[in-house]
């Protein structure tokens, strides 16, 4: 600690003030003048998550103002079924659309109830906002909206975001919105973009010719989810297509996301060989043992994450041993169910890289925790 009369280096101060809640922030920069500049400096706000609980933080508005400016990565919690955190996420999402042409990262995380179907539209029109303004915008993660998006809001994204570099759109919502016409011209207008989530009903043959063209800059992550009826109704990809896209980026890794809506049919479409799947999640309301089995058959040497959720059964008990034996590289496997003691012996035998499981061989209260490797 400095003497009385001393001062920190302006520096020293925000290394330490970017570590408190916008309150203490807040607070601090009530102090003094030394205090409130290095409060309010670039280092401080360049990484921030805002959380917009009205009933503790509405009164700082007035403070944000005056740092908007140096906000480049930008993580904002709010609630949408409480119309105050709604609407205060809404007043900082345009204010940064005015203020902050510099904006570089913007994540949305809805947190509490979901809201009604129709809700959001006010959150959606701040985000094409922030699309029009930002023009050095290159991350975007809309995961964690439950709002339908939609073209209008990815078009937007394209002309107004050319340095895009992700686009994440495989949100929880009951209805996929976003045409495989609009993803092309999104590819199209953003040739750096190199990870992007998308609901299964929106990638298109096409785009995956579009990733495998020679000029394409290098492609690493492709985020797939499968939970509406428009995903269940989606033709299957072209095998060619897929094959030529693994050539052409080598390190690409596919996440793939199957939901409980999704038919038995419609998952024999989605599970390709030739798709590079790289981390798997299985929440499906009927058979779990044949994707399991699939994964093991075809994913051998690029799976390094899976996730299940379905009834214990012998045979999934088989199917995650088989699966074990032959994906060396897995580093997560989470079995929301309970295993017998073997399928754990397999994970822990078979794959030296596995960092955390949630293996659980008698029934426990929720929520499961993961277990960390040693």
């Amino acid at each position: 600690m400095a003497e009385p009369g001393e001062q920190l280096p302006e520096e020293v101060l925000a290394l330490i003030f970017r570590h408190l809640s916008l309150r203490d922030r807040a607070a601090a920069a009530r102090v003094c003048r030394a205090w409130a500049a290095a409060a309010t400096c670039s280092m401080v706000w360049h990484d921030t998550t805002i959380s917009c609980d009205c009933e503790r933080e509405g009164t700082l508005l007035p403070y944000l103002s005056a740092c908007l400016d140096h906000v480049h990565n930008l993580r904002l919690e709010f609630e949408p079924a409480r119309e105050p955190s709604r609407r205060a996420a809404t007043e900082l999402l345009t204010a940064l659309a005015v203020r902050t042409p510099g904006l570089r990262s913007l994540r949305l995380e809805c947190r509490g109830e979901k809201p009604l179907f129709d809700a959001g539209r006010d959150i959606l029109d701040s985000v094409h906002a922030i699309c029009r303004a930002a023009c050095a915008l290159r991350h975007l993660d809309l995961r964690r909206l439950p709002f339908t998006l939609d073209d209008e809001l990815v078009l937007q994204a394209a002309r107004g975001c050319p340095e895009l570099r992700s686009l994440f759109l495989d949100n929880c919502t009951l209805v996929g919105s976003v045409k495989p016409d609009s993803v092309l011209e999104l590819l199209e207008a953003c040739p750096r973009l190199c990870a992007l989530g998308l609901h299964l009903a929106s990638l298109s043959g096409t785009a995956l010719q579009v990733l495998a063209a020679p000029d394409r800059a290098p492609f690493a992550l492709l985020a797939l989810r499968c939970a509406c009826p428009e995903d269940a109704r989606a033709p299957r990809l072209p095998e060619e297509a897929w094959a030529a896209v693994r050539r052409r980026h080598p390190g690409l890794a596919v996440e793939l996301e199957l939901e409980p809506a999704l038919p038995a049919e419609s998952v024999t479409r989605v599970l390709q060989p030739a798709v590079p799947v790289a981390a798997l999640r299985l929440s499906l309301s009927g058979d779990t043992v044949g994707p399991v089995c699939f994964a093991a058959r075809y994913y051998g040497a690029t799976l390094r994450a899976l996730e299940v959720r379905a009834a214990a059964s012998a045979e999934l008990d088989a199917a995650l041993e088989l699966l074990a034996a032959r994906c060396a590289g897995l580093r997560e496997v989470h079995c929301f169910c309970v295993v017998r003691p073997s399928v754990l012996h397999a994970f822990r035998a078979h794959c030296p890289r596995l960092r955390s499981y949630t293996l659980k061989l008698t029934r426990e209260p929720h929520p499961w925790l993961p277990t960390p490797v040693a």
